[in-house]
């Protein structure tokens, strides 16, 4: 790029751009706001905002000092390696997702080691966070821009997390978040026991009576009670060989996690089980705060969503380059992200402006018509022609 900008000074121009990537001041959230602002509306001319979608995305690396790399679950990999982990929340069309927020997680030993801290660069206002804690701050900012909401999705990692999905229901947005076969939960019908009578000494008691006859299952335990017949064959898109289809039931249920430290009563919501046909058990199970109305249909549709996601980061990673900063600071990594994820809106953006993406400006035309007898010229007349 260098040699492109400037042929007789390629050396300088090199340093001024490492430097305006690894070491300039400029503002990585007014840029991604900017984005934001640029690509959405031309995304939403294909379809309405369906969904914020929450995941990270791992960096294999070899060494020890770039900021943030430690021996963590790399999904890149499939396994636990020596990796940089960014959490990030997408917004989501029918055709489309860009993120809108981005940053890196530093890890416990990141954030306590003073010595590193300083070298990487990393901001003093950057305390240890849990990616869960990280994707609710990005969500709780979210909601305070005037971008159209959507319901959350992420996978069990965040799913999982009892005090993400409380989060996300008091930023007042529906949710489809991936949780474990071992949760629990209070099967249809039952909930925790009221609290012991008041012995009218002491402090009036308010957390559920106890029993080990009445007790919340494991969400595996209930899809395996569940008649054959809860279960429907749903297909939800088309895959690249064939439509994309699996067994699903949905149940509503009231979360039983810790029940027996909460004085107040779960709010019931539904748990989404798809059990594929021939495999010996389900193999994902969601929680879903949308409407009790919902049509088995439309919450599988909402939980599937979230394999646009991983084409963000595919695109993001082979076309754009999102996976090869070299750099060691915590500056650099979040501006080579962003000018990745403006690269990525742009072209968006511009997807979106033609067909078959976007809606068809090509003008009409009108075939000519071949004249009766017409004959190229050079070719043989037809047999029997005078």
């Amino acid at each position: 790029m260098a040699a492109q900008l400037a042929p007789g000074h390629v050396s300088a121009k090199h340093q001024s751009l490492h430097h305006f990537v690894a070491k300039a001041s400029w503002s990585d959230d007014a840029v991604m706001r900017a984005v934001r602002d640029y690509a959405l509306p031309k995304m939403q001319i294909q379809g309405p905002i369906l969904a914020w979608i929450v995941d990270d995305t791992g960096f294999p690396k070899k060494g020890k000092h770039s900021v943030g790399v430690a021996r963590q679950y790399c999904g890149q990999l499939g396994k636990q390696d020596n990796c940089q982990c960014a959490v990030s929340v997408s917004v989501a069309t029918p055709h489309a997702s860009l993120p809108v927020a981005y940053r890196l997680y530093a890890p416990q030993e990141w954030a306590a080691d003073r010595e590193r801290r300083t070298r990487a660069g990393i901001p003093e206002e950057i305390r240890f966070q849990t990616k869960p804690e990280i994707a609710l701050e990005q969500l709780s900012a979210l909601t305070r821009t005037d971008t159209p909401k959507g319901v959350v999705l992420a996978d069990a990692g965040y799913g999982n997390d009892s005090e993400f999905r409380r989060g996300v229901r008091r930023l007042n947005l529906s949710y489809v978040l991936g949780i474990q076969k071992s949760t629990k939960v209070w099967a249809p019908g039952t909930e925790p026991l009221p609290p012991p009578e008041y012995s009218g000494c002491g402090r009036p008691p308010k957390l559920p009576r106890r029993s080990l006859k009445h007790t919340p299952v494991s969400a595996l335990k209930l899809a395996q009670d569940l008649p054959n017949s809860a279960y429907q064959t749903i297909a939800w898109r088309e895959g690249t060989n064939k439509i994309l289809s699996s067994r699903f039931a949905a149940v509503r249920v009231r979360e039983g996690h810790r029940y027996y430290w909460r004085s107040d009563r779960p709010s019931e919501e539904w748990l989404l089980i798809e059990w594929p046909e021939g495999d010996p058990e389900p193999t994902k199970y969601w929680f879903s705060n949308l409407e009790a109305s919902i049509l088995l249909e439309e919450l599988v549709d909402t939980a599937k969503l979230r394999w646009r996601i991983e084409r963000d980061y595919q695109e993001l990673k082979q076309e754009i380059g999102l996976g090869h900063f070299e750099g060691r600071g915590w500056r650099g990594f979040h501006h080579h992200a962003t000018l990745c994820i403006a690269a990525y809106g742009f072209l968006l953006a511009e997807r979106s402006s033609f067909p078959p993406s976007g809606p068809d400006i090509r003008p009409a035309f009108t075939l000519p018509q071949v004249p009766e007898g017409w004959q190229p010229r050079g070719s043989s007349p037809p047999a029997g022609a005078t």
